[in-house]
């Protein structure tokens, strides 16, 4: 069992890996403090409020056919629905859980929410939410 705990560990661990990406490497800066930084335009017009929904997190039928996805289907038959959710349900609280230590621990809980919702889009990306 424990093999399996380090092995999901693992994967999970890879799923999310782009939440620490840099974006352009050749400048050698990251995602987050260019969005960190203030906007002229920005600060002198007020935009409206939009929804915040994004159109690829859903479950279920909407999700991406991805790399896991075909051991997604394979779990899904062998186990039934009800038990692969419930294992899929283990493993998400598991790695929000440990999202949660590892902000706590570097003092960035403000990046939580963003980095949950990170690895949810990876997920679906990978073919995990299938």
């Amino acid at each position: 069992m424990n093999i399996f705990r380090n092995i999901f560990a693992l994967l999970c661990l890879l799923a999310s890996s782009n939440a620490f990406s840099l974006n352009g490497a050749a400048s050698g800066g990251s995602s987050f403090v260019v969005s960190q930084r203030a906007s002229a335009a920005a600060a002198t017009v007020a935009l409206p409020r939009v929804n915040n929904a994004r159109p690829g997190m859903f479950m279920g039928p909407k999700s991406k056919f991805g790399v896991f996805s075909p051991a997604v289907y394979a779990a899904r038959v062998v186990l039934g629905s009800k038990k692969l959710n419930m294992i899929r349900g283990k493993g998400i609280s598991l790695h929000s859980a440990k999202i949660s230590e590892f902000c706590t621990f570097f003092g960035a809980y403000h990046l939580r929410t963003r980095l949950v919702k990170k690895a949810k889009n990876n997920g679906d990306i990978l073919g995990f939410l299938v």
